[in-house]
């Protein structure tokens, strides 16, 4: 396969899974339960679906040292409750909002990582922190925790914080594993870990959520997380991440779609300039990194 076929390939692989990670976000409205157990269903369905992936492709799951399987429980820990946060936000508020005040993580990474490396942080990322502030904050429609939206919000906010975090930590620590490979150790950490919180009698869960819960489990969080390796295997890290901003406009797209969600004038402004800013940071992310290379 030549160069721009391969390219081409990568390019619509990317898409999809970037879309399927979008409507990732439905479920939190379409499945009755509450977000520990969407979770942890979804964690015990795409665990063992990671596992057959990473067998499948003649790698072993055993990983290379104890160390990290310390490293392992410890982003497993993190990506679970990023996950219940994640969904809580939603149903708290509506699919798009969720989604918008989870993706104020690519500024928090700009924003943190310099703690981690020790650089200097630049006039623009601060510029940026604030453009994010102002598009989070058209979402608010009142400022008090009593209202389910605002919370729902702030929820998500701490779901981007977690989310930042287990990158910058799977970046520095775990970053030798492919993506399926790692999140499986993450998945099937999170499902113990869950599981004497968990709340639902599983027993009497109807036929038709289980079904949405093995669709989320297989193919909104096993298959895109397979695709989008794939992807960077072929494409450039500037355009995994600059389509992976396409994420919320998926979600949004989707929820209007197929739940009936509607956006807001002040949701619509808001938004746009919380990924507006996300993609601004990706492209001055990776301008850096090629300078310093």
């Amino acid at each position: 396969m030549d160069t721009r076929s391969s390219n081409h390939t990568g390019l619509i692989e990317l898409h999809i899974a970037v879309l399927l990670f979008g409507g990732t976000a439905l479920f939190s409205k379409l499945i009755p339960l509450s977000a520990l157990d969407i979770t942890l269903l979804r964690c015990a369905v795409a665990a063992v679906i990671l596992a057959l992936i990473v067998k499948s492709t003649g790698t072993q799951l055993r990983l290379k040292n104890q160390k990290d399987y310390f490293v392992a429980v410890g982003l497993g820990i993190i990506v679970s409750l990023h996950w219940v946060t994640y969904f809580a936000s939603m149903q708290l508020s509506s699919v798009a909002i969720g989604m918008i005040a989870f993706f104020t993580y690519p500024v928090m990474t700009v924003l943190i990582e310099p703690l981690f490396t020790r650089a200097r942080l630049k006039l623009a990322d601060l510029i940026s922190g604030i453009s994010v502030l102002c598009g989070v904050s058209l979402l608010i429609p009142e400022a008090t925790l009593g209202n389910d939206v605002t919370l729902g919000i702030v929820i998500g906010i701490l779901s981007a914080v977690l989310f930042t975090t287990r990158n910058l930590l799977h970046k520095r620590y775990f970053s030798a594993y492919s993506g399926p490979q790692a999140m499986f150790y993450q998945t099937a950490v999170a499902v113990p870990f869950l599981l004497p919180w968990h709340q639902a009698d599983i027993t009497a869960i109807d036929s038709h959520v289980w079904w949405l819960i093995l669709l989320l489990g297989v193919f909104f969080t096993a298959a895109p997380h397979a695709l989008f390796t794939s992807a960077l295997r072929q494409l450039s890290a500037k355009t995994v991440s600059l389509v992976s901003c396409l994420q919320p406009l998926y979600g949004a797209v989707l929820a209007l779609l197929l739940l009936g969600e509607e956006l807001a004038l002040k949701t619509i402004i808001g938004g746009a300039l919380v990924v507006i800013t996300a993609i601004y940071e990706t492209q001055q992310s990776r301008k850096a990194q090629r300078i310093a290379k």
